[in-house]
């Protein structure tokens, strides 16, 4: 039954109604009924979806950085308004003036159905155009991955407007752009949902502990406990997705730093150019050197030679690009010969001898021995067949490297234990003149063969050295 009533409106709230006699075409009626049938819904209290607008407004604030569910997104935006830009962009802005939310929303697009860019701009409070700007990016892209994927290039938040720019891309560009943008949260959190105990715990103990907490990769922590140098790769090469050695300098002292300082195993980290200051409050002499020479070695696997130097509170990494380019010019300056191995060992012995013409050698440098040693090493497995190494054919093959290199030596097995005696080495004695850096790279050569050879199962205790005073150097190699 149609009730007919007469009531009189003035010009001002006219004014107001304005845009509903749009949608509705003029009709008073249609208009009245549709403010009635909102007002009423609110009357009920059983059926009100009002919110309080301080409060809202703080649920809006806390669910930022965090993505909506996919099933959630379908029921709050129809899938199929993707394959019409204009009909979104309609249907949007009708939808925020039926909440009464003040948004604008404005899309320019070259195709309005599969456009390869759009530039989406959202006008009205901040707090709420960050949460539609979520939305929308999310639903853009979400509804964008099975046709012609849009990736977000730009987000800019200037006075009270957002300015979104999307440009076709790869799913997996898209979906990453997705996270950067808008989602920096989401994986945070639904860590911690998934586990909640356990990462309350956590929370709890590093502010119960001032963050004095450390957090460190087992790994890392077994080699602490075998009195190992860690060196903290396996978290390092997780957060990039890519072997050490293909990470970029640049993105290796950021990786650094983020995973020293969330580790909370160095206090702080700069970055200054190519250089690293570390800021940490260790009292023990022996746990900096520790975390030095793990750093050193740690840039040395990224393909980077740094020198470093302590202070009371500080380490202080400083790159040796110049030490880098010898190195180039004594390899490029090597004869080669007729097998690999005789070849790496030529590069060895000019390798050692170079270093009597670089001044100010870092630490860093010295340890590329190990490297030459793991080479040495594994030419020697390709030319004679070796699949598993034991502790007779190690010594084997030092005994050849040590005639070649003119290095008086004894070897004495019994049992899994291995003595090695070096009674004369040329190589870091010259006259009487006896250099320390030479000598230090040869241990350091030794040890990269050992590991290669045995890994962690073996053990080597340093009985005697000859740059320590002694008339020789001697060495047991243990095995299980």
């Amino acid at each position: 039954m149609i009730v007919t009533k007469h009531i009189s409106i003035d010009k001002e709230c006219v004014e107001k109604l304005k845009p509903q006699l749009e949608r509705h075409n003029g009709n008073f009626s249609a208009v009245i009924r549709e403010i009635i049938d909102r007002n009423g819904k609110s009357v009920f209290p059983n059926n009100s979806s009002a919110i309080d607008t301080s409060l809202l407004k703080w649920m809006l604030t806390e669910l930022d950085g965090t993505l909506i569910p996919d099933n959630v997104m379908d029921e709050l935006l129809d899938p199929v308004l993707m394959h019409s830009i204009r009909k979104l962009e309609d249907c949007l802005n009708y939808r925020f003036r039926e909440l009464e939310w003040d948004i604008d929303i404005e899309f320019k697009y070259d195709n309005d159905t599969l456009p390869s860019g759009i530039m989406l701009e959202l006008r009205g409070e901040n707090h709420k155009i960050r949460t539609v700007a979520r939305i929308l990016s999310q639903y853009l892209v979400k509804n964008s991955l099975e046709r012609i994927p849009l990736e977000i290039m730009s987000v800019f938040n200037i006075n009270e407007c957002i300015r979104i720019e999307l440009a076709r891309s790869t799913k997996k560009e898209a979906t990453n752009s997705l996270l950067t943008f808008f989602g920096g949260m989401d994986e945070v959190i639904k860590g911690i949902k998934s586990r909640p105990a356990f990462w309350k715990a956590i929370v709890k103990r590093h502010l119960l502990s001032n963050y004095n907490m450390v957090t460190v990769h087992r790994n890392y922590f077994e080699d602490l406990l075998s009195n190992n140098i860690p060196l903290g790769e396996i978290s390092i090469e997780n957060l990039a997705k890519k072997p050490i050695q293909e990470i970029p300098l640049k993105e290796m002292l950021l990786l650094i730093k983020e995973v020293y300082e969330t580790s909370r195993v160095i206090d702080k980290v700069e970055i200054d150019n190519d250089n690293l200051i570390l800021f940490h409050s260790y009292r023990s002499n022996e746990a900096i050197e520790k975390i030095k020479k793990t750093l050193v070695l740690l840039l040395e696997a990224n393909g980077h030679l740094f020198d470093p130097k302590t202070t009371a509170n500080m380490i202080v990494l400083t790159h040796r690009p110049d030490v880098g380019i010898k190195v180039n010019e004594i390899v490029d300056n090597l004869k080669t010969s007729k097998t690999s191995f005789d070849q790496e060992l030529l590069m060895f012995m000019t390798f050692l001898k170079g270093l009597k013409n670089i001044p100010d050698i870092p630490l860093s440098f010295t340890a590329l021995g190990r490297k030459i040693g793991t080479s040495l090493m594994q030419e020697y497995e390709k030319e004679n067949g070796i699949k598993k190494w034991d502790l007779e054919t190690f010594k084997t093959v030092f005994e050849i490297i040590n005639s070649k290199i003119h290095t008086e030596s004894e070897w004495k097995l019994e049992g899994k234990n291995l003595l090695y005696t070096v009674r004369k080495c040329n190589i870091a004695t010259e006259g009487n003149k006896f250099d320390t850096y030479i000598c230090h790279t040869s241990r350091e050569a030794f040890k990269g063969a050992l590991n290669h050879a045995f890994g962690n199962r073996a053990e080597l205790e340093v009985k005697k050295l000859i740059s320590h005073g002694d008339k020789l150097c001697e060495v047991v190699i243990r095995l299980p």
